[in-house]
């Protein structure tokens, strides 16, 4: 009598616990993937940042062939930035006066054949300040299940990350 009564409970029981372990399963991963992200976003900036401070009003100069085109340095963005697609994300470089060049995707900028940092305002001077960010706009079927979000829309986070560095040479 007492087995009867205890019949379908291993199902119900698992049914419960188990909607509950999967759910947790899918958010780490996805979790874990944003994180990858953005970590990989934000050394790509840095090193990206890094890479263009060298390549200032002595690579201009006659006899040296070492300037960067805006294009060279989206182009080292999207490498540095491993599984970030570079049609997801939009970049900007900035100058110390403040001009501003935006790649929105960073893949429009791949042929730009434009001398960046530019000698206008002397920009490319050492000593001068540029800054190189980047956004990248993650979207996660975790957040489909966030509380107050339209249903049947994957979730939506944009992941920004920025690097000022000192121009050397």
């Amino acid at each position: 009598m007492r087995k009867r009564r205890q019949r379908g409970t291993g199902m119900i029981e698992f049914t419960l616990a188990g909607v509950a372990a999967i759910f947790l399963l899918i958010g780490t991963f996805h979790m874990a993937m944003g994180m990858w992200n953005y970590h990989m976003l934000a050394s790509a900036v840095h090193e990206t940042t890094r890479f263009a401070a060298v390549k200032g009003v002595n690579c201009t100069k006659p006899g040296n062939s070492c300037s960067a085109t805006v294009g060279m340095i989206a182009q080292r963005l999207a490498s540095q930035a491993i599984g970030v697609p570079g049609t997801s994300m939009i970049g900007t470089f900035t100058t110390d006066s403040g001009v501003a060049t935006s790649c929105s995707p960073l893949s429009s900028c791949f042929s730009d054949p434009t001398v960046w940092p530019p000698s206008s305002n002397s920009d490319n001077r050492v000593g001068k300040y540029i800054t190189v960010s980047a956004i990248y706009q993650y979207r996660s079927p975790l957040l489909f299940f966030w509380p107050g979000t339209p249903a049947q829309r994957f979730g939506q986070v944009w992941l920004p990350a920025a690097s000022t560095q000192q121009i050397l040479f």
